[in-house]
């Protein structure tokens, strides 16, 4: 799997010129759509078959400052999967030095429209086998 990309905009930083902390979780979101795209399972796809994936939980530790123009490598990678619950890490590391600047997790379940648990094994099995191969890397 290939890192997600990302080079910090001006409009990201906070008043001491650094990204401020709350755009981290962004990017989370982003390396995750990309991740489960380049896995197979297109969260547009998802939705369009009546799954959401909402956030339950998201944390992230910053070791690191990252700064406008810095150029970040995004590494997701699933933590936990059982078919109803999903948790992945990130891994940001700066892309010159592969210094790692910040580490994080979140934690999502599969929802129907309704708001109701879904089980991916039973309702999206060809999600379900997707996210089982990747879980086991």
């Amino acid at each position: 799997m290939k890192p997600y990309e990302h080079k910090a905009q001006y409009y990201e930083t906070d008043q001491m010129g650094i990204i401020h902390h709350s755009n981290y979780i962004r990017w989370f979101e982003s390396a995750r759509i990309d991740f489960m795209g380049q896995m197979g399972v297109s969260y547009k796809a998802m939705e369009e078959e009546g799954i959401i994936s909402p956030v339950l939980a998201v944390s992230c530790e910053y070791k690191s400052m990252v700064h406008f123009d810095d150029e970040v490598l995004i590494t997701p990678s699933i933590l936990e999967y059982n078919g109803i619950k999903l948790a992945i890490s990130y891994v940001i590391t700066d892309k010159k030095t592969g210094e790692v600047k910040t580490t994080g997790e979140s934690r999502h379940c599969f929802l129907n429209k309704e708001g109701r648990p879904v089980s991916l094994k039973k309702q999206a099995p060809h999600f379900h086998e997707m996210f089982l191969k990747y879980s086991q890397q």
